[in-house]
């Protein structure tokens, strides 16, 4: 695969990821805000879905077309904005594997609450809490991520 064509593959990706994590996150918590279970509910539902569809493919393919796109260009996978732009990629991912499962609960006891026509339970305003902290360092490990990549500081690891 030519070049040219890693490097959309690779940006379009890294803006799918981007795109749909602040998606989720800014639709969540308007919904949230509402406090009204059967919003809550059909927008973590919509939510769960989108990271489903978008986000789980990009984490999978970004690797993938970065790789492809290192060796093609002739990039040491050792240098130091790739290997930290990696390392950046696993904590991304160790933040976000918690926020799926907490969105997939949050939309479940949301669910519950509007079928019961009840209040939404304190295990959810706790886990909401979780979700929230946890989007600020993928967030900005995603944003460093996008520096490394654009300005390709050399940097020395080892």
């Amino acid at each position: 695969m030519p070049e040219q064509w890693l490097l959309l593959a690779h940006v379009i990706g890294a803006t799918v990821l981007f795109g749909t994590g602040a998606g989720i996150g800014f639709f969540m918590v308007m919904a949230h805000r509402t406090r009204d279970p059967s919003l809550i509910a059909h927008v973590a539902g919509t939510v769960v879905i989108a990271d489903t569809l978008f986000t789980a493919t990009a984490v999978i393919l970004q690797p993938v077309t970065g790789y492809l796109l290192a060796r093609s260009i002739g990039w040491d996978l050792a240098e130091g904005w790739i290997t930290l732009s990696l390392l950046l990629y696993v904590v991304t991912g160790l933040f976000w594997l918690p926020v799926v499962w907490i969105q997939i609960r949050l939309r479940d006891l949301a669910r519950a609450a509007a079928t019961s026509e009840s209040a939404l339970p304190p295990s959810y305003y706790s886990l909401h809490r979780i979700w929230f902290a946890c989007g600020f360092p993928a967030f900005f490990a995603v944003i460093g991520i996008f520096w490394l990549m654009l300005m390709k500081p050399s940097i020395a690891l080892f």
